[in-house]
């Protein structure tokens, strides 16, 4: 299922340390080779300042341990500047190290730069040192103390790009401490900044937004509520443009998460119309099951393509999260996507058909006999379903629900009034206005 991995896309919208996790999954589910991951790996250590993990890394791939000679003139080159900055940084840090020092601050920055530079000789360059020193932190893998200090930094950058660079530096370290609540609130911090910042181009604002909804992946696969906000935020008018745009590798993960997500069922017509638009673009076995079933009405389609999602789901590193529980290892996300697609196949046959053989649509739904009649029993019993299972022949049969003609003419005259007022509402405006403009 490597045909169907997206670790290339994903990666290309991350930073580079955001990516080691989707690596250390791939390598879990050996779905390359051992030397493909730790070469991958080795090369995106090249780019940050955590050599020590790279030479771990080349002494594991050569079978040796003896290291490159430009390894360790770049750890000798990053300790020499890990102590120039922290001594550059020192001042600032050590006041912000202090409880009662730290009271003086107020949330107004300029008095703080002021106070800072009058009784303790701290000036922009110390607080410039304070970046430089955290995101040098962040590359060593020091993602705690880099959090720490990017968030005292924000508190007196008076640099509005800055800033933003080190809200983005702050979200990566969140994630990769897996502080999700806290990773939450950044990621709400800085959508804001994006929607509301004048960028110096469209473009920019476009590549912005793409980059949020990607870094947004761990949190929403992770965080209690992230389904629902996959779903808000992706579903957002510019954010689905930027999908459809640029980033269509992501209507697997919102397919997944409307799946799944029992409470938003009503967003399944507005992604069915997505997936249409983009299927020349994109599709993958997720999307493909919902067009079989939704669109072409191909139940055995749907069938196949359900399988195939299984494996999708495995091999995703946001959708294959495994659990251990005692001996067992389960991936709750697969268990509840084929829970709910086979509920979606079961009512759209249904909805269809009147007298259904149960074995059949055991079938379709991937499910053997017993299994399929328990299923189905407790599902008519849950939702209260008008049917009746026939465990003679075998068979399920949906009762026909006519409904009461004056309910149905109460039911299409419901909001009569309000239409009937808007539309007087447009024609009569326009004119009034046009006969004020020609007085």
């Amino acid at each position: 299922m490597a045909e169907h991995d997206l670790t290339a896309l994903l990666a290309a919208q991350m930073d580079r340390h955001l990516v080691f996790p989707l690596l250390e999954f791939l390598q879990e589910r050996q779905l390359y080779s051992e030397p493909e991951i730790l070469e991958a790996k080795i090369r995106l250590l090249s780019g940050t300042n955590m050599v020590d993990y790279a030479m771990d890394i080349h002494k594991s791939l050569h079978g040796t341990d003896d290291v490159p000679e430009d390894m360790v003139r770049r750890r000798a080159e990053v300790v020499s500047r890990l102590r120039s900055l922290e001594e550059a940084a020192a001042p600032l840090v050590t006041f912000l190290q202090n409880p009662q020092l730290v009271q003086e601050l107020r949330p107004d920055k300029q008095y703080n730069i002021h106070m800072l530079q009058d009784r303790y000789q701290i000036g922009p360059d110390q607080i410039e040192a304070l970046y430089q020193y955290a995101k040098f932190q962040f590359e060593c893998g020091n993602y705690s103390g880099a959090a720490d200090y990017l968030y005292q930094y924000r508190a007196l950058c008076t640099n509005s790009e800055r800033s933003v660079s080190a809200l983005w530096g702050k979200l990566a370290a969140e994630i990769l401490m897996q502080n999700w609540d806290v990773a939450l609130e950044e990621l709400n911090r800085l959508k804001e900044i994006i929607d509301s910042k004048n960028f110096s181009s469209p473009l920019n604002q476009l590549q912005n937004r793409i980059w949020l909804m990607h870094w947004a992946l761990f949190i929403f696969f992770n965080h209690e509520n992230g389904r629902n906000g996959i779903i808000d935020l992706f579903f957002q008018d510019r954010y689905l443009n930027a999908i459809q745009t640029n980033a269509h590798h992501l209507l697997r993960y919102l397919a997944t998460a409307v799946v799944v997500n029992k409470r938003r069922r009503n967003m399944l017509k507005e992604l069915i119309k997505v997936i249409q638009q983009e299927q020349h673009s994109y599709k993958d076995p997720i999307t493909e099951f919902l067009e079989c079933l939704y669109v072409n009405y191909d139940f055995d389609g749907a069938q196949q393509k359900l399988m195939e999602c299984e494996q999708i789901i495995l091999n995703d590193p946001f959708l294959g999260k495994r659990i251990e529980e005692g001996n067992f290892v389960t991936v709750p996300l697969r268990d509840e996507f084929l829970e709910s697609a086979r509920l979606f196949i079961f009512e759209t046959y249904c909805r269809i058909h009147r007298c259904i053989d149960i074995g059949m649509l055991a079938q379709k739904l991937n499910m053997s006999y017993d299994e399929a009649e328990l299923w189905i029993m407790n599902l008519v019993r849950s939702s209260k379903l008008d049917a009746r299972i026939d465990s003679v022949s075998g068979t399920l049969m949906m009762m026909t629900n006519h409904v009461n003609v004056h309910e149905q003419i109460i039911e299409s005259l419901k909001g009569l009034n309000m239409r009937t007022y808007m539309l007087a509402k447009n024609i009569v405006e326009p004119a009034q206005a046009a006969q004020q403009a020609a007085r």
